[in-house]
């Protein structure tokens, strides 16, 4: 098992006790993502080789980002959410302070400054040690932004009860998340956004993997007067799927797609392989709706810099609530 998920015991002998650092808080960081980026975080997280742990909320929704982290050797603990405070500790919570492990045995040697070095550096290195704990939502719940906001702003108050900051792995989905920041202005745990570099909530999954916004804009501008589609890996390989809900619901509706206005379908490459039929599902849609493919690149810089910014501000929150 790699590098993130290898548990070491870090033992300070004090005398004849040893104590491992089990006492000290480590800040947990929780994502709350869309199933379209299953690629970028897989990616994300399977390299991220300074976790303390990772944590995958269980359930049928989970099932593709579990098999793209094993194929990177990336091996994290499962649970349903309701059982994820018990995988990080009974009594686990935000600012739950450093616990009685180190502290209540070493309290009357903490007086020497030799030993209260010791214990601000363990305590220190405890709050850099971020446990991750993902919960992927369903595909399909854009198509009513009232249920995708009152799902996502459920799990953020179910979440929040054992975090230190948690990150929307969403876009603003049109105005759905519009006021996102101002409704939770009061929140005790912190929360995160996919931003741009110019600070800017980033208005879907084609503008995130473009790098922003703007970027968006001027691809948009520069193919102005011809249809197109853009489609990253994950799109490709759900269109089929999300199609079928949509006709089940009454919801959707190809007329729109077979308009000869609508001529190209986006090929996006992000630079992430974990799905080998991308092209052979690009060309599918192309071949139903008679458009031509036309590939541009893209990357997941834009969620790395999210996630890393994220990850930054859960351990500078712990370090505030649980000075060293």
């Amino acid at each position: 098992m790699n590098g993130p998920f290898i548990y070491e015991s870090i033992k300070l002998k004090i005398g004849s006790v040893k104590q491992p650092e089990k006492g000290f808080h480590m800040p947990v960081l929780s994502i709350i993502a869309c199933r379209m980026f299953e690629d970028e975080l897989a990616h994300i997280l399977s390299g991220d080789r300074e976790l303390e742990q990772l944590i995958v909320v269980e359930g049928r929704d989970s099932f593709g980002l579990l098999r793209k982290l094993r194929s990177e050797n990336c091996l994290p603990r499962t649970a349903p959410l309701d059982r994820v405070p018990f995988l990080l500790g009974k009594g686990h919570g935000s600012g739950s302070g450093s616990g009685s492990g180190f502290t209540a045995l070493a309290k009357p040697l903490l007086k020497l400054p030799f030993f209260r070095e010791i214990h601000e550096k363990l305590k220190l290195k405890a709050a850099h040690r971020v446990t991750v704990v993902v919960n992927p939502l369903r595909l399909g719940l854009h198509d009513d932004l009232d249920l995708l906001k009152s799902e996502v702003y459920g799990q953020i108050r179910e979440m929040a009860a054992f975090s230190d900051g948690i990150l929307i792995f969403y876009c603003s989905c049109g105005e759905a998340f519009e006021n996102l920041e101002e409704d939770f202005s009061g929140f005790e745990c912190p929360l995160y956004c996919l931003k741009d570099g110019n600070g800017e909530v980033v208005a879907d999954c084609i503008s995130a993997a473009l790098g922003g916004n703007a970027a968006y804009d001027e691809i948009m501008y520069a193919c102005r007067g011809t249809g197109a589609l853009y489609f990253t890996p994950m799109w490709a390989s759900s269109w089929k799927e999300m199609g079928e809900k949509r006709k089940k619901s009454r919801n959707f509706d190809e007329s729109y797609l077979k308009d000869p206005r609508y001529s190209q379908v986006v090929k996006l490459n992000t630079g992430l392989s974990y799905d080998p039929d991308f092209h052979k599902n690009v060309q599918d849609f192309a071949r139903t709706f008679n458009m031509e493919i036309v590939e541009i690149k893209g990357s997941a810089e834009l969620a790395e810099k999210s996630y890393r910014a994220a990850k930054k501000g859960v351990i500078q929150h712990n370090l505030q609530h649980n000075p060293v």
